[in-house]
Order: structure tokens, then C-alpha cells, then sequence
């Protein structure tokens, strides 16, 4: 033993990594550092890219010339979305070769960002020629073309990222093919959505004193047309979307790393997280409150949705509670606004 710069003691390198080795264990290379990596080519294009995308976005941003701003942030965001996938790979390969790890894929959080990025770039490429032919991107068949896509990401970056390295399977997360009992668990995961909706509505009153709301995400609905197609976007696509990426993919990831409990407050915080940074304003401050709104009003639901999910090990059963939750706050909604009457 050597003493440390910080004054304890630590095994020089050599030392420790014989001593890896004699366990089974390979050497864990420096964040910076090629050597020992099983990918050190994909490593090297993840950190290249992305901080190359990173720095165009950064100039897309600061450009003056309004067309000029748009191709360059396509371009940041498509070379961003490269070195996040090549960083994910790397390390779902890093990870496969530790067999001290209960799991051994890409970080959930890593996986999400990949998503963001090429949902951007299909939402560019897909939608902005078809609002070019006089599609409202505020309709409701506009968010139901975005959250269809956003969806088909979802499962694209989990067949990609996840399971074809072998780090879960589609049946690992609760993918699986629905019988009589997934059936039943979705059903009893909307039974609790009255109650978890009411300690929602009674929190957002509480926090509506001292924050500023949060506005539907959802476009208004002005006729049948609009209301079924809202309906499809917060009862189908999104409960399928989320709850295979949030709770299949990310709460099974960290239940078997970090434990059930541990999973469910992680999962409720991420899944929170992922929908307030969504809210921009014009205003600073009004953005940050309506994006700490959005986070704390989510979080009985998060945290519920975690629960379900491992406590009756059924995907199905999250996903009925998510569509139910989503599906009550679309009519009540309209409801609101006269349209169902």
C-alpha cells in the first residue's frame, strides 16, 4: 500500500489490477481513457459527436439568420442523436463483460436523451413538410402524428440499445403477449386511477397558490374529430410509449441494480423530470414554475405507476392505470369546454 495525495491509503494501479483480475473483474478504464475498453472506436465517435453536436446546436442558438438557425440545429441535433447512440452502445458493451452487475445495459437516463434527439429529428423531417402542406401543428392530429412517432422511438431505442445487446428481453420488461391476466391487471391498474387523479387534482389546487400552472399538453379539442384523436394520443399511444420505456425498460433496470424501493422513487423522479423540462415559456420564471408545477403534480402518479408495475410484476397493469388517468382528464376536460354536452 501507497499513501494517497489525499493523505489515505490506495493499491497502485498495478496492484489493483491484479487484483481485479484474480476476481473475475476487468479493469475499469478512465472516463477519458481508450485502453481496456471492449469499444474503444464507439467510445471515441460518442464523445467526438457529441460534444461536436453540442457546439453546432450551441451556434445554431446564437444564429442571427433565421434559415441558417434551422439547418444547423438539424444537423446538431442529428450528430448529437450519433455520438448518444454510440455512448450507449459503448457502454451496453462495457457493461455486458461485468458479470458483477445485475444490469448490464445503458443507463436509462442516456437511452431517454437519445429519444429526445430523434424524436426532434422526426418531428423536422416527418412533420414540418406536412405542415408545409397546411397541417396546424397545434391540432390535435398533429400531436397524435408526433406522440405516434415518439412511440415507435421508444421501441426502436429499447430493440437498439437494450435488448439486442442482451441486456434485458422484451419479456424481462413485461413485454409479452396479453392472455386472460394481463387482461385483469389492466383493469385493476384503472381502478386506481379515480383515487390517484383526486390526490392529483387536490395537490395541483395546493400547489396552484404559490406556482404557476402548468397548461395541458394536449390541444383543444373542437369537435368529436379533435376529442378522439386527443383520446387516442393520452389513452393509447402515450401509456404504451411511457410505460414500456419508463417502467419496463428503466424501473426493471434499476430494480435489479439498485432494489424495488430504490427503482420506484428513481422512475417516479425521471418520468416527472422528463415531462416538466418539456415547458418552455417566453418568460424564465414563468417556465421554471410551471415546470416545477408539472414535477410535483406528477409525482403521485409516478410513484404509483412504480409501484403497480412491480408489485403485480405487470406492465399492463401501469399502463391501464396511465391511459385511465390520461383518458378521465381528456373528458373531464371537454367537458369543461362543452364539447361532450
Amino acid at each position: 500500500m501507497t499513501p494517497g495525495s489525499d493523505g489515505g491509503s490506495h493499491p497502485p494501479p498495478d496492484e489493483a489490477d491484479t487484483a481485479a483480475a484474480a476476481s473475475g473483474h476487468a479493469p475499469r478504464p478512465g472516463i477519458f481513457s481508450l485502453e481496456g475498453r471492449a469499444a474503444p472506436g464507439l467510445y471515441l465517435v460518442g464523445w467526438v459527436a457529441t460534444l461536436l453536436g453540442g457546439g453546432i446546436l450551441a451556434i445554431s442558438f446564437a444564429a442571427t439568420v433565421s434559415g441558417a438557425s434551422g439547418w444547423l440545429f438539424l444537423a446538431g441535433i442529428m450528430v448529437l442523436g450519433i455520438g448518444l447512440i454510440a455512448a450507449a452502445g459503448s457502454q451496453a458493451i462495457e457493461h455486458a463483460r461485468r458479470p458483477e452487475l445485475a444490469y448490464r445495459g445503458p443507463s436509462p437516463v442516456l437511452a431517454f436523451l437519445v429519444v429526445v434527439c430523434l424524436t426532434f429529428v422526426a418531428l423536422i423531417v416527418v412533420l414540418a413538410p406536412l405542415s408545409a402542406l397546411g397541417l396546424d401543428a397545434r391540432s390535435p392530429i398533429a400531436t397524435t402524428l408526433n406522440l405516434a412517432l415518439t412511440t415507435l422511438l421508444y421501441l426502436g431505442v429499447i430493440r437498439l440499445l437494450v435488448v439486442s445487446p442482451g441486456s434485458l428481453s422484451w419479456r424481462e420488461m413485461g413485454v409479452v403477449r396479453p392472455g386472460a391476466g394481463d387482461i385483469r391487471d389492466l383493469l385493476v391498474g384503472a381502478v386506481f386511477a379515480l383515487p390517484v387523479l383526486v390526490v392529483t387534482i387536490a395537490l395541483g389546487l395546493v400547489l396552484s397558490r404559490f406556482l404557476e400552472p402548468a397548461p395541458s399538453v394536449l390541444p383543444e379539442a373542437s369537435g368529436i374529430g379533435g376529442l378522439l384523436a386527443n383520446l387516442l394520443s393520452a389513452a393509447v399511444l402515450a401509456p404504451i410509449g411511457e410505460e414500456v420505456f419508463f417502467r419496463g425498460f428503466a424501473t426493471t433496470a434499476w430494480a435489479r441494480s439498485s432494489g424495488p424501493r430504490t427503482a420506484i422513487v428513481r422512475g417516479a423522479v425521471f418520468f416527472a423530470l422528463a415531462h416538466a423540462v418539456t415547458l418552455v415559456d417566453a418568460s424564465f420564471a414563468e417556465g421554471a414554475q410551471r415546470a416545477l408545477y408539472s414535477f410535483l403534480a406528477l409525482l403521485p402518479v409516478s410513484v404509483t405507476l412504480g409501484w403497480l408495475f412491480l408489485g403485480r410484476r405487470s406492465l399492463y397493469a401501469s399502463i391501464g392505470l396511465h391511459a385511465a388517468f390520461n383518458a378521465v382528464q381528456v373528458l373531464l376536460l371537454a367537458a369543461a369546454t362543452g364539447l361532450a354536452s
